[in-house]
Parts: C-alpha cells; structure tokens; sequence
C-alpha cells in the first residue's frame, strides 16, 4: 500500500502556514470592524460568490478532474496537457460569464440571499456593492482550483496548499492600507476587505503558475466541449455540482434565516466558521485531497484489497488528527476564540457568542473529514450519483433542524444542525461503500474511534482545568490567555497521546513516525 503519510504532511505544513496567516486575517478584520451591520453585509456578500465557488471550484472540480486527469497521464504528457487546457478554457469563459452577471445583478442577488436585511436599506444596499466587488473572487479562486487539480495529479501537494496564504496576505494588507483612506474621507472601510478578497484570490492562482511549468503543463488555445475525455469529466462533475448545488442552496437558506436574527448572529457564525476549518483544513482536507489521487490509480488496477486498505488507513489517519484538536479546541473555545478575534472592537460578549458556536461546530468535524475520504472512493469509481443523494438526505436534516431550532436556540441552531447533518451523510456512505469495494467491517474501526474520542475527552478536561485554575485567575490580558491557550491544549494533546499508547492504540506511535520520518 502506497504511504499517504508524506502527501498529508506536505499538504498539512502548506495549509498550516495559510490557516495562521487566515486566523492573522480575522484577526485584523475583528479588530478593524468588530461585529456590526457592516460586517454582518460583508459576510452575507462574500457568501454569494461562495455559494458558486464549490460548483466551479475546489470540491466539484478536484472530484470530478483527479480521476480523468489521471488516466489521462498514462497515456502520455501531450494527452494530459490538452485535457488540462480544455477544463481550464471552460472555467475561463463560464466563470468569467457568471462574474459579470453577478456584477450586474448584484443589488437583486443581495436582496435575495439577505432578505432580512430588507428593513434596514442601508445595510441591504451595502450588501449589493461589496457583492459586485468580490464577484471576480469566483473566477480567480476557479481557476486556482484549477491549478491544485492539476498538481495534485502530479504529486505536489505542498505549493497548492501554499496558495491560499497568499489570498490571506493580500486580504490582511489591503484592507489595512485602505482603512485610514475611506475613514478619512467619511465612508465605511468595509470597502478596503472586499477589494483585499478579489486581489487575493488573483494572486492565489498566479503564485501557481511556476510550479505548473516545473510539472510539464503547457497551455494549449483548445475548446472543445464533444472531446471523449471532456465529457468524462462533466460526467461526473454535473452529479457533483448537482449535490454540492444542494448544499450550496441549504447554506442560502441558512443565510437568509439567520439575516432574520439579531445583529452580529451572522458574523458569530461566520468567526466561529473560520475556526472550525483550522482542524478541518489541516488535517481532514488533507487526507481526502491526498487520498483522491491513489484511489484512482488504485481503481485503474483493479486493486480492491488495496483499496480497501488505503480507505481504511485515510479514515484511521483522520480520526487521529482530527478528533483530539477538535475535542481540545471545544473545551478551550473561549480563551481560542479570544486569542484570535477579541481586539479592537471585537468583545467579550461577542467571544462568548463565537466560542458557543465553535462548540457545536467542531465536534462536527470528524464525521466532516470522514465523509470527504469516503466520498474519495466514490470519486475515484467515477460514481458522482451516491455522493449526491447521500448529500441530498443529509440537506433535508440539516433544514428542518434549523427551522425547528432556530426559534429555540436563536444562531446556535445552525452549528448544532450542520454537525448531525454531517453524522447522517457518513452514516449514510458507510452503509453503501460495499457496494462498491466489497465487505467491510467497521467494527475495528468504531472501537477505534471510541477509543480515540474517549482518550480525548480526557485530554480536553485535563486542558480545561488547567485553564480554569490556572490561567484563569491571573487575569485575561492577552499574552495570559495565549499561554493557557498553548500550554492548556498541549497538555490536553499530550496526555491524549499518552492514553492512546497505554490504551495500546498501535496506530498513534505509527502515525507520528510516518509524519516525522522523511
């Protein structure tokens, strides 16, 4: 079985230097901006590029390029570049056409994705403008997308994952150099952020355009939507779209609910978001963006065996990385979530409505990661439909939960739906992935994962306490509550691991000497 170890970890360093330079961002953005009407209009317009970004983007793409792309590399370079350039020539001049539209109908789009915004005009006319701005972020970041596919397939995990880093500085940099500008001039400065969004996501494909050339991609002028190979990606990139589509729909309808709440429930949400895909970027998105590319050469040999294995090490590997921070970071939310955001205008009443949302979101992570190196197998059997309707089902929960709920626990509601939404889309995968690849006994792997999350409830508590009565009577500058934050989940993160190995978990030892080992 092919070492997935050394990918996740060049993938994980990449992502890790973006995720600091990421949490840099909304740091400068909660100390600049707070959580206010003008936030609250930057995050509902931000999300309209974002509800299309998945489609053309990231997921769809990567799911529905990886497979074909790499049959294509066996049959040679020339085969491999002309596929490349003809998916590059359709995001170019399909997400160039959707960037315009969205420009030109952005007051509309703003009306519909925040309607609640509706009885206060001004707000709602804000939203429109700083939409228009950010809508040529869907192009770049497709095209970014784009490139990552492409490397991927290649082997080089770490330049792609670097990528995002660049957005983070340009979206730190230009909002702070444009800050005094629109202040002195009597406007809002939440102008400066939206215009950092769209040149960063320009930079984020241009830094990528080296490390193509090193990796044999040589654009070629063809566009040609009957080509065989073409059509074997829309194959699967329709199904795709289509369930990220719902998604993407379920998320509009979370934004226009929770534009009926009160004031700052959308940025809350939003913060808590950001934190929440630390883990999840680190490690679960790692795994899965690492484990595609195998699975597909392994289903182009017919390998079941090894493919049941590498499914089995990706989840094994996931849940390892993925459950201890994320139980860690729940149980520190409050001094992680004032670390990052709480300065500036940003409050202590405003870090306590973040870090119980982090709560909710985080323990969801797991099952998010999970599902996304299950999905993978799928992906790489070129069966898009499975995913799809797994996904669908798991929709429907998620809205008649946040419906149900929100009347009961006001913005709290959408975290907590989110993350059973995730643990019925898994449960859902698990039950039909033998279809596909034969028998599989989850057994082993469910009392791996108690033995996991139990080790790591311990580790939280042990953190928590420290935090409690150790750095919590000292006071709460910030230097007090970034050490409890790194001292705390370090001995919360070492007493997990020293669990693991006396609960003789092999797999701890194993994974940390394939992650240091070169």
């Amino acid at each position: 079985m092919e070492d997935i170890a050394r990918g996740v970890r060049s993938f994980t360093i990449g992502t890790a230097i973006s995720r600091v330079l990421g949490l840099v961002r909304e740091q400068v953005f909660a100390a600049l901006f707070g959580a206010s009407r003008s936030t609250d209009a930057f995050n509902a317009a931000f999300r309209i590029p974002n509800l299309l970004r998945d489609l053309f983007a990231e997921t769809a793409l990567s799911q529905a390029f990886v497979p074909v792309l790499t049959d294509e590399k066996r049959k040679g370079k020339e085969a491999e570049n002309l596929l490349a350039s003809n998916i590059f020539n359709t995001l170019l001049v399909v997400t160039g056409a959707v960037a315009v539209v969205g420009i030109m109908f952005s007051p509309q789009l703003a009306n519909i994705i925040a309607v609640g915004f509706s009885k206060y005009p001004d707000k709602l006319a804000l939203t429109g403008k700083l939409t228009a701005i950010m809508f040529p972020f869907l192009l770049f970041v497709a095209l970014a997308a784009w490139a990552m596919s492409y490397l991927n397939t290649e082997g080089s995990f770490f330049a792609p994952s670097l990528a995002p880093a660049f957005f983070n500085v340009f979206s730190i940099v230009v909002p702070l150099g444009m800050f005094g500008y629109y202040t002195s001039r009597g406007g809002d400065p939440i102008y400066g952020a939206a215009i950092g969004v769209a040149a960063g996501g320009l930079i984020q494909f241009a830094v990528q355009l080296p490390r193509l050339s090193q990796k044999g991609f040589r654009y070629k002028l063809y566009l040609n939507f009957r080509d065989p190979e073409f059509r074997r990606v829309m194959a699967l990139f329709v199904p795709v779209a289509i369930g990220l589509a719902g998604s993407r729909i379920n998320f509009a309808v979370n934004t226009v609910l929770v534009s009926y709440l009160r004031d700052g429930s959308m940025t809350w949400l939003n913060y808590a978001f950001r934190i929440m895909h630390l883990p999840l970027g680190l490690f679960g998105v790692a795994v899965g963006t690492v484990t595609l590319p195998t699975l597909s050469r392994l289903v182009n040999e017919n390998n079941l065996p090894a493919i049941r294995e590498t499914m089995s090490d990706s989840l094994k590997m996931v849940f390892f990385l993925t459950i201890p921070t994320s139980v860690v970071i729940a149980f520190l939310s409050n001094p992680v979530t004032s670390v990052i955001y709480q300065h500036g205008r940003f409050t202590a009443l405003d870090t306590e409505a973040v870090a119980q949302a982090l709560v909710l979101y985080i323990v969801g992570i797991p099952f998010i990661s999970a599902l996304r190196n299950v999905a993978a197998v799928f992906y790489a059997y070129k069966d898009a439909r499975t995913p799809m309707y797994a996904s669908f089902a798991s929709i429907g929960i998620n809205v008649i939960l946040n419906v149900t709920l929100m009347r009961v626990m006001g913005f709290l509601a959408f975290p907590l739906s989110m993350t059973v939404a995730a643990i019925a889309n898994i449960a859902i995968l698990f039950l039909l992935v033998p279809r596909r690849i034969g028998h599989v006994d989850f057994g082993p792997m469910a009392k791996y994962f108690l033995t996991l999350a139990a080790a790591a409830v311990a580790g939280g508590l042990a953190g928590w306490l420290i935090d409690r009565f150790l750095f919590q009577p000292l006071g709460s500058t910030f230097w007090i509550r970034l050490g409890s934050v790194v001292v705390s989940g370090g001995a919360g993160l070492s007493l997990f691991y020293s669990l693991c190995l006396l609960l003789r978990v092999t797999e701890a030892r194993d994974y940390l000497k394939r992650f240091i080992s070169r």
